[in-house]
């Protein structure tokens, strides 16, 4: 981690990331609202996740460049160009992809199975370092993975299902964005070390917003008459998802070390699937909530740090 925490404001460190968790889980309910007609801005095509995750890189490198030279010399965005590529790919199989097998998640099941599904990440990452022997198998590790395995069976319905519908595009879409996400983690834990958050960030962006552009060119996008309400829809999207959250995510790292800040980002799920049932009447079943906390609580069981030990600590990228 690149950011040396300030403790002398703690209280304010977990506003900061609570207010970050609360606007991923507004962007959460936007997206299942936007997938599911709720919203009243589908004139012509409906927006899919991949025009969802496409416009909100796109937005996001539009809106924060000419934010970041306002208040830096052109200089100071510069790398090497080795790290650049690096930037790059992590964009492409990090973020592009994440994003949008995310929202394809989403879209196919609901924002309860996909996000808590998401959230075994730091598991994919753990068993990658172990394997690597970057990280020993000690009980705490093993016990977060069990746990974690048996969470995910009851969110899902595999455990206790009472006529849960199992959506298997939309499970295996949600475990291959925890698969992307924990790609990007991996391969941007160098670059977070040596260079500033906001750099990387740009970079990894740039490199998601390229890669769109070749999937999915621009005449495609002007061939499908999207209304000006879906593109205020899409802009609204990329900010609340991207340009809020971060921001205040970054803020709170000032007063915050990394482990407290990653656990007080668990919130996310949380506020993700409360915004859903109260503004889209999605509930969870009991034994799906019993799923939830079970996952959370292995996700904060593997990134808490041992004895000597570095913990397994991951950067957002919701």
């Amino acid at each position: 981690m690149s950011c040396l925490p300030s403790k002398s404001h703690p209280l304010r460190g977990y506003f900061y990331i609570a207010a970050c968790t609360f606007f991923w889980g507004i962007s959460a309910a936007l997206g299942r609202a936007a997938f599911t007609g709720r919203l009243a801005v589908h004139a012509g095509h409906v927006i899919d996740p991949l025009i969802l995750a496409q416009t909100r890189s796109t937005f996001a490198v539009l809106m924060l460049l000419p934010a970041l030279l306002l208040v830096r010399q052109r200089s100071e965005l510069l790398m090497p160009r080795r790290d650049i590529v690096r930037c790059l790919v992590l964009g492409v199989l990090g973020i592009a992809a994440s994003n949008y097998f995310y929202y394809l998640a989403i879209q196919k099941t609901n924002v309860a199975t996909a996000i808590i599904l998401q959230y075994t990440a730091p598991v994919w990452v753990l068993l990658y370092m172990v394997g690597r022997r970057e990280q020993r198998a000690t009980p705490q590790k093993i016990a977060a993975v069990g746990l974690a395995v048996i969470g995910c069976a009851l969110a899902i319905g595999i455990i206790g299902g009472g006529g849960f519908l199992l959506n298997p595009v939309g499970i295996g879409a949600a475990l291959l964005a925890a698969l992307s996400f924990s790609f990007y983690n991996v391969g941007g834990h160098r670059l977070l070390a040596v260079y500033d958050r906001w750099k990387v960030l740009l970079y990894v962006l740039l490199g998601a917003a390229l890669s769109w552009l070749v999937i999915n060119p621009p005449w495609k996008i002007v061939a499908a008459h999207y209304s000006g309400g879906q593109w205020l829809f899409l802009l609204i999207f990329s900010v609340t998802s991207v340009l809020l959250p971060f921001p205040l995510y970054f803020a709170g790292l000032q007063h915050l070390d990394a482990t407290r800040a990653v656990v007080t980002s668990c919130l996310e799920p949380v506020f993700s699937i409360l915004i859903t049932a109260i503004a889209l009447g999605e509930l969870v079943r009991p034994v799906q909530a019993v799923g939830i906390v079970i996952v959370l609580l292995a996700t904060v069981l593997v990134q808490l740090p041992e004895k000597g030990r570095e913990p397994v600590l991951l950067e957002p990228i919701e």
